[in-house]
């Protein structure tokens, strides 16, 4: 080993690394969105979009979960292949679009409310 050369982390580092921090992110996104779907009306979204938004997280949600107890059970041996966690990414990057256009729902809505001051 040359002591000038720094060495390079295992792929089985990088994954106990890398892994744990991003599978709590999909955790509290999905959280932060199960709560929107389960607790507010979307009105821009039918009821059956919603109704279908909120099942296809719950069911990612409970596989990062899954993901989340395998690899703490391995001791960090099992990873979740790319092609789990692509979908996952797509899926939260549609939940925030919601979540923004809810936010620019609420927004408009407090602007169009009559502001009371004191007696008036």
């Amino acid at each position: 080993m040359n002591p000038f050369q720094p060495s390079q982390p295992s792929e089985q580092d990088l994954l106990k690394a890398l892994l744990p921090p991003l599978l709590e992110d999909f955790q509290y996104w999905f959280t932060r969105s199960l709560k929107l779907l389960e607790n507010e009306n979307l009105t821009f979204l039918s009821a059956a979009q919603q109704a279908d938004l909120l099942n296809r997280v719950k069911f990612a949600h409970q596989e990062v979960i899954t993901a989340q107890m395998m690899f703490t059970a391995t001791n960090g041996e099992v990873g979740v292949a790319t092609s789990t966690l692509i979908p996952w990414h797509r899926l939260l990057g549609e939940c925030w679009q919601i979540s923004q256009k809810w936010r620019q729902v609420q927004s408009i809505g407090s602007e169009s409310q009559p502001h009371r001051h004191g007696n008036c």
